[in-house]
């Protein structure tokens, strides 16, 4: 069972004029930028309440995040949902029949193991599960 929205990804073509207009304009106060070369991305992390956001620029233009913006636009690239014990609960998404792009964790931003879910079984959404110690 998740336990929340850990965060919602948010795909954009320049980081520091993301963060200007966040942490400026909305006064929401990034955690710090993080660069995760596995997934070929800088982020920034911004704390709402409980969950965040995070602000995703790709370093790779054959990258995830730049296929994205470059057949979507910039906007929601995610939804992450905190879990506890991800094999567990991969192994069990897979039972049900779901899709998994990963079907082991992986290093995530923030320290976090991450796998993510195929929007094809997702609704069209890409879901990631979230494992933080926090």
């Amino acid at each position: 069972m998740p336990k929340k929205i850990d965060h919602i990804g948010l795909a954009v073509r320049n980081l520091e004029e993301a963060l200007k207009f966040y942490e400026e304009t909305l006064g929401i106060q990034s955690t710090g930028v993080e660069e995760v070369e596995e997934q070929k991305v800088r982020i920034a992390f911004l704390p709402v309440g409980e969950s965040k956001i995070e602000l995703l620029e790709s370093t790779d233009p054959e990258g995830p995040v730049a296929k994205f913006i470059e057949s979507r636009g910039e906007g929601i690239q995610h939804v992450a949902v905190r879990v506890d014990n991800i094999e567990e609960k991969l192994k069990e998404m897979e039972e049900k029949g779901v899709r998994l792009i990963d079907k082991t964790p992986r290093y995530g931003a923030g320290g976090a193991r991450i796998a993510f879910l195929h929007p094809k079984s997702t609704f069209g959404v890409l879901l990631e599960l979230c494992e933080r110690d926090e």
